[in-house]
């Protein structure tokens, strides 16, 4: 999981519903998850490791094409 610090990541927690964000860093048995909120604002969130299912980084883009 260290290699995604920085890294944008998916998140499946083990209450069935999921999120996104910023992997900032891992604190004890916690993960430090930056993710937006609205317009300009973020929200640093901190998520148990019992809480959570599954990490996984996000996928390059498959098109350098715009796409219309």
């Amino acid at each position: 999981m260290r290699y995604l610090v920085g890294q944008p990541v998916g998140v499946s927690l083990a209450n069935g519903q999921g999120t996104s964000g910023v992997l900032c860093g891992v604190s004890g048995s916690k993960v430090l998850i930056i993710e937006y909120m609205y317009q300009s604002q973020f929200a640093l969130k901190q998520y148990d490791f019992n809480m959570i299912q599954d990490i996984n980084g996000f996928p390059p883009c498959q098109s350098q094409h715009p796409v219309y």
